[in-house]
């Protein structure tokens, strides 16, 4: 008989559906030796956050089919490895967006009548009319950092209630803002112009720490501030100098950088104007139910042998198919992360050639570990392979797929990115060796040979005597190590573009130097 293991508390309409299809066992809170002791006996297993899915574990799961996380985020589970044994991972990716979406409205309204802080007064005895006069939201510019499906419905609410809303997402069109009826605008200019700032991205070494003590002095003294997105974005200690010391009029945050919030954290100094919730974005009723309706059903129509709608591995691809695609996969969502982040803006087009022995290959993941690649930038855990198409589509980024069997550059052949966008144009080439070593073969046509590493510098440049050594020696005075150095140039004195693997990341603070170092055209920090 088909058996699904539970091993996290989820809501009973969850199970009630899965009883329809198999026998449930719901066994929360079990070790991960004794999970790994009976996971062989189930086809399915259903989690929330509590259960870490390792390696080991899927190895031991001889019948698994599918697991299914009860919520958004999988980095409980060990993906890789379950795609490598053919078992497909699940998730809820929308179940909680109006949950999370109200929440920082709901904190948005309390900032601005002073709820919590006038509740504990009055049940104090206090009656403190005067001093919690508050601000009305109508009118008001609201900043929506990041217009993924939580930060567009925050705007459509927003603007329902008579708000002026302005979007930054590098990654969106302007039709689609247009749509929206919202302005799109950068994010320096959006946060000196907001009266409250709701932030909806995800933690990525991009946007942690994004929103820094330079940035919130860039605020009006009126301004607020909502996070209910990830812990991390905002800088905590500047938020709570900057909130006690008058910088901005307020703040309510969700979500910390390291969770429980810490008990001598500077956010709990702060006396008043400042609203923390426990991490409640998506603790509702109907969200907890939704997800766990969301991914039960999932988990249901594969057990009867129907595709799941919210794969975040490749589904469809047997083990044998998936472990000959690996490398090339990885080639081209690393290509993606690389040309996403040389872009640096909102992408109208990606163009994915396969050329030689590419070529022979499967076209369509090939092409979506790309859209993959190139949209985690902004969209971090959120975007995978099934959902890469169509957030692609939402942002009005054509995608052409070309094969050029002909193109011979390498034995295994390449693959090349090209886009274009509100920034200019951009294209990378990449191949596999045949050991499976990854190698960035071309630059906006500047032949390199580079294995991509976590953190890279790339820069466009004059071919001329002292660029190289001016370069280092301003990251040897910040303590930045350089792991290796490549230059390519098409003619000599022309141009030239430098490719610096680096051994931790780029101070932010650092690029604006760079950039004055005299010769550097462009500099753009990469993490992969």
């Amino acid at each position: 008989m088909t058996k699904v293991l539970v091993s996290d508390p989820i809501d009973q309409v969850g199970i009630d559906i899965l009883s329809q299809v198999a026998q449930v066992d719901v066994r929360t809170g079990l070790p991960a030796e004794q999970l790994k002791e009976i996971i062989g006996e189930y086809d399915a297993l259903m989690i929330r956050s509590g259960t870490t899915v390792t390696a080991d574990i899927i190895e031991a799961a001889t019948k698994l089919r599918i697991i299914g996380r009860a919520g958004v985020g999988v980095d409980n589970v060990d993906v890789p490895a379950a795609t490598k044994r053919g078992v497909i991972v699940v998730n809820s990716p929308e179940g909680n967006t109006i949950a999370a979406a109200e929440h920082a409205l709901a904190l948005m309204l309390s900032l601005s009548r002073h709820v919590p802080h006038a509740h504990v007064s009055t049940m104090a005895g206090g009656w403190d009319r005067k001093k919690y006069v508050g601000n009305e939201l109508y009118k008001k510019k609201l900043g929506v950092v990041g217009l993924g499906k939580i930060g567009s419905h925050v705007a459509r609410v927003a603007k329902a209630m008579g708000m002026d809303v302005m979007a930054y997402d590098p990654f969106v069109s302007a039709e689609r803002a247009q749509q929206m009826q919202v302005r799109l605008m950068e994010l320096p200019a959006l946060f000196a112009e907001a009266d409250y700032v709701s932030l909806h991205l995800p933690r990525t070494p991009e946007t942690e720490n994004l929103v820094n003590a330079e940035l919130l002095r860039t605020m009006k003294s009126t301004a607020r501030i909502v996070n209910c997105a990830r812990g991390g974005i905002i800088d905590e200690k500047a938020l709570a100098e900057a909130v006690e010391n008058g910088v901005i009029a307020g703040a309510a945050l969700d979500v910390y950088a390291k969770e429980p919030l810490e008990a001598d954290s500077a956010l709990r100094s702060v006396s008043e104007r400042l609203i923390l919730t426990p991490h409640l974005g998506a603790s509702t009723e109907e969200a907890q139910e939704n997800v766990a309706v969301d991914v039960a059903e999932q988990i249901r129509d594969v057990l009867l042998g129907l595709p799941a709608r919210s794969a975040v591995n490749i589904p469809g691809l047997n083990a044998e198919v998936m472990e000959q695609l690996k490398p090339h996969l990885q080639l081209a969502e690393t290509l993606g992360q690389l040309l996403g982040q040389l872009a640096g803006g909102q992408i109208s087009e990606l163009e994915v050639r396969l050329q030689g022995e590419f070529a022979s290959h499967p076209a369509q993941p090939l092409v979506i570990a790309s859209l993959k690649g190139l949209l985690s930038t902004a969209l971090g855990d959120s975007i995978n392979f099934v959902n890469a198409g169509l957030e692609a589509k939402e942002r009005g980024i054509h995608v052409l797929e070309v094969k050029d069997d002909a193109a011979r550059d390498f034995a295994g052949g390449s693959l090349q990115l090209s886009a274009k966008g509100a920034k200019g144009s951009h294209a990378v080439t990449g191949t596999v060796f045949g050991d499976g070593e990854l190698r960035v073969t071309t630059i906006d046509e500047f032949p390199v040979n580079v294995s991509p590493s976590k953190h890279m510098l790339f820069t466009r440049h004059r071919d001329m005597p002292g660029i190289i050594g001016n370069l280092g020696s301003v990251l040897g005075e910040h303590n930045v190590n350089i792991a290796s150095m490549q230059v390519g140039r098409r003619i000599v004195r022309g141009d030239a573009v430098m490719v610096l693997s680096l051994d931790d990341p780029l101070p932010a603070s650092l690029l604006a130097t760079i950039h004055q170092i005299n010769g550097i055209q462009e500099a753009h920090p990469v993490t992969l």
